[in-house]
C-alpha cells in the first residue's frame, strides 16, 4: 500500500504543473533569473492571477524571497532591527524571525537589500550596514556572523546589496576597500580562507557568481571600473576588463558557456567578453544598445531581454549585441525581470504593474497585467518596487516593500 504521507505530497502538487523547482539564492538556482519550470498559465485573468496569500508585516526592504522545500526567507526592517525571517511558502505564515543586525535607513529605501541564500541547511543573509548572519535554516538559530568592516569594506552609498555567493564549503562576499575587495569564507564558521589581492574603491550593488573555465573554477566580479575574474582556490586575479559605469553597477553579470557579459545604465551600455583561457580574455563588443540600471537582463534562446534607458525594453542579440527589436510603453516603464516558461513577468517600478509578455524574438508581444494591491505604505521618497518577481512550484511571489504577495500562476 502506498505510503500516506508520499500519496499527500502528490495530492497536493499542484494540477497540471509540469515542474517544479525550489529558488535557493538571487535570481534562481543558476543566478541567471531564469525559472526553468513549465506547465505555467500561458496568461492570465484581468484582474491577474489567483491570490493564495498576502503578508503585510514584513517592514522595509527590497530582498526578494528564498524558498527551498517549503519555506521562505528573505529579510525586512521593523521598527529598531534588520531581521531575516522564514515563512510558510504555501501560506505565508511566519516561522521565525533571527535579528540581522541595526536599522540602515536611506532615501532611496530603508533595510535589507540582498536576498538570502540557502545551502546546505543553513541560511546566509547580508544586512544593509555588512553584517553577513548564517543560521539554521530549521529554526533561525544563530551559527555565525562577521561584519565586512572587519575586512576592510565600507557602507556604499545606497547600502550593502549584495546576494552572498554559496559555494561547496564556503560563502564569498564583496566587502570592498584596499585590503582586497572580495573575501572566502567557511561556510560552517565564517572563517577567512582568503581575501583578494586586488583593491575596490567603492563597492557595487551586485553580485558574484562562479564559472569554470578549462578546469579551472573562478568567481566573477564586476564594479564601476573593470570585469575581473578571481581564482577560486586564492581570490588571485586571472583576468581584467575594462567596464567603466557612469554611475553604479546593479545588474549581475550574465555567464554563457565561456562568454561573460556586463551592462550598466547612465550611459554606459554593454560589453561581452570570451575567455579564450583561464586567464585570458578577449572583447566581443561593446555598444550603447542594452544601458540598465534597475531590474537586471536575462539571457533566453540567444537573446538578452531588459529594459533600457531612452529606449525601453530590448530584445537583443547576446553574440553580436545588435537590437533585435525595442518597445516603449509609456504606461509600462522599467523595472526588474524574470523569466518563466518562455515568458518575460515584468514589474513597472513606479506604479507596481506586472506584465506577462511573450519572450520573442519577433516582437514585444504583451499577454496580461495586473497591479496588485494593496500597494506599499512604506516607500521611501525616492524608492520604487525594484525586488525581483520569483517563480517556484507554481507560485509567483512579489515584493513591495513590508508587501509580500504570492499568486497561483500552474496550469489545469
Amino acid at each position: 500500500m502506498m505510503n500516506t504521507q508520499l500519496l499527500l505530497s502528490i495530492l497536493l502538487l499542484p494540477c497540471g504543473h509540469g515542474f517544479a523547482d525550489d529558488w535557493p539564492q538571487f535570481r534562481g538556482p543558476l543566478r541567471d533569473g531564469v525559472s526553468r519550470e513549465t506547465g505555467l498559465l500561458k496568461s492570465w485573468p484581468s484582474g491577474g492571477p489567483k491570490r493564495l496569500w498576502l503578508a503585510s508585516t514584513l517592514g522595509a526592504g527590497y530582498s526578494a524571497p528564498a524558498i527551498v522545500a517549503g519555506k521562505l526567507f528573505i529579510m525586512g526592517q521593523r521598527d529598531d532591527a534588520q531581521w531575516l525571517l522564514c515563512l510558510g511558502a504555501n501560506d505565508g505564515r511566519e516561522l521565525w524571525a533571527t535579528r540581522l543586525g541595526a536599522t540602515y535607513t536611506n532615501d532611496f529605501g530603508d533595510g535589507p537589500r540582498g536576498t538570502p541564500t540557502v545551502a546546505g541547511g543553513s541560511v546566509f543573509a547580508l544586512g544593509a550596514n555588512g553584517e553577513l548572519l548564517c543560521v539554521s535554516a530549521a529554526d533561525g538559530k544563530e551559527q555565525w556572523r562577521v561584519k565586512l568592516a572587519d575586512f576592510g569594506g565600507k557602507i556604499p552609498a545606497w547600502g550593502y546589496s549584495e546576494s552572498p555567493l554559496v559555494d561547496g564549503d564556503r560563502v564569498v562576499v564583496t566587502p570592498g576597500g584596499e585590503k582586497g575587495g572580495v573575501v572566502a569564507l567557511e561556510a560552517k564558521t565564517g572563517k577567512l580562507i582568503w581575501q583578494s589581492n586586488y583593491p575596490i574603491e567603492e563597492t557595487q550593488y551586485t553580485s558574484l557568481i562562479r564559472h569554470t573555465k578549462d578546469g579551472v573554477k573562478q568567481y566573477i566580479c564586476v564594479d564601476r571600473e573593470k570585469m575581473t575574474g578571481l581564482a577560486a582556490t586564492d581570490g588571485k586575479v586571472l583576468w581584467q576588463e575594462k567596464f567603466r559605469s557612469g554611475v553604479v553597477v546593479a545588474q549581475m553579470p550574465i555567464v554563457s558557456g565561456d562568454l561573460i557579459y556586463a551592462t550598466s545604465g547612465g550611459g554606459t551600455g554593454c560589453k561581452l567578453v570570451k575567455l579564450l583561457k583561464p586567464d585570458e580574455t578577449e572583447i566581443v563588443y561593446a555598444d550603447k544598445i542594452m544601458k540598465n540600471l534597475p531590474g537586471g537582463v536575462v539571457l533566453h534562446n540567444g537573446h538578452v531581454f531588459g529594459y533600457s534607458d531612452a529606449r525601453g525594453w530590448i530584445c537583443q542579440d547576446f553574440l553580436t549585441g545588435e537590437a533585435v527589436w525595442d518597445y516603449e510603453d509609456p504606461g509600462f516603464r522599467k523595472g526588474p525581470l524574470t523569466i518563466a516558461d518562455g515568458k518575460l513577468i515584468c514589474v513597472d517600478e513606479v506604479s507596481g504593474t506586472v506584465v506577462l509578455a511573450e519572450a520573442s524574438t519577433k516582437a514585444w508581444t504583451e499577454l496580461s497585467r495586473f497591479t496588485p494591491a494593496p500597494q506599499s505604505t512604506r516607500r521611501a521618497t525616492s524608492g520604487k518596487v525594484w525586488s525581483i518577481p520569483v517563480v517556484s512550484a507554481g507560485r509567483l511571489y512579489l515584493r513591495d516593500q513590508e508587501q509580500l504577495w504570492c499568486f497561483y500562476i500552474a496550469g489545469g
